[in-house]
C-alpha cells in the first residue's frame, strides 16, 4: 500500500503509519558514484554479505539517540526477515559489522527501512552494493522513504505520492530475487558502476 510504520522513539510502544506527500526514491541507474567513492571502493578492505547478520544490521541502525525502531518494530522485523521478506545488506571489516542496511521486499520494489555506518564511507559503499543488487536481481523500485541530505548526494531524489503510486504498482507486478546472484565485491560493484555512467 505504500505506507511504512514508525514510532516517535524507542520507549514508545505505539506504533504510527507514514504516508508521505513526497516520497524519496534511488533511481536504479542514478546511483551517483564520486571519484572519491570510487577510489574508496577499489582500495577498501571491507566484505560485504546479505542477510547474514539481520538482527545485528536491525539493532546497529536502533542503536542512536534518536530512533523510530521500538521493540514491537524491531520484533516485527524479524518475524519478516523470518519469512524471507526482510532482508539485511553488511559491510564487514575483518570480523566486525561496520555498516548495513535492511529492508523489505514485495515483488520487485525494496523498502529500504534503515542503515547505519560506523566507518568512513561504510554507508555509501552498502549504498552502492545495495542499488547493484536491486539491478540485478530484477527489482524497479528502491524506495527509501524520505529524501535526506546524504541520499540526495548518491542520486536519490523526491517524486510526489502519486507517481510513487504508480511506481509502486507497477514494481509489485515483477518477479525479483534479492538472494541471486551472490552478493559482489564493492571492487565489481565499482567496476560496473563506471561501465554504466
Amino acid at each position: 500500500m505504500g505506507i511504512f510504520p514508525m514510532a516517535e522513539h524507542r520507549d514508545d510502544p505505539e506504533i504510527f503509519w507514514v504516508d508521505p506527500r513526497m516520497r524519496g526514491v534511488f533511481p536504479l541507474d542514478g546511483f551517483h558514484i564520486s571519484r572519491s567513492l570510487a577510489r574508496a571502493m577499489r582500495k577498501t578492505a571491507f566484505t560485504v554479505t546479505i542477510n547474514k547478520a539481520f538482527s545485528d544490521v536491525v539493532g546497529g541502525c536502533a542503536d542512536r539517540a534518536d530512533t523510530w525502531i521500538n521493540a514491537e518494530i524491531f520484533t516485527l522485523y524479524q518475524a519478516l526477515h523470518a519469512s524471507q521478506t526482510a532482508h539485511s545488506l553488511e559491510v564487514w571489516d575483518g570480523g566486525e559489522l561496520v555498516g548495513g542496511v535492511y529492508g523489505v521486499t514485495l515483488g520487485g520494489a525494496f523498502f529500504g527501512e534503515s542503515m547505519f555506518s560506523h566507518r568512513n564511507n561504510a554507508s555509501k559503499i552498502a549504498l552502492a552494493c545495495l542499488v547493484d543488487r536491486l539491478r540485478n536481481g530484477g527489482f524497479s523500485l528502491f524506495d527509501t522513504q524520505f529524501l535526506t541530505p546524504h541520499l540526495a548526494s548518491l542520486g536519490a531524489v523526491e517524486i510526489t505520492r502519486t507517481a510513487y503510486h504508480k511506481q509502486l504498482e507497477a514494481a509489485r507486478s515483477l518477479t525479483a530475487s534479492f538472494t541471486l546472484p551472490p552478493p559482489a565485491t564493492p571492487q565489481e560493484v565499482v567496476q560496473r558502476m563506471t561501465q554504466i555512467s
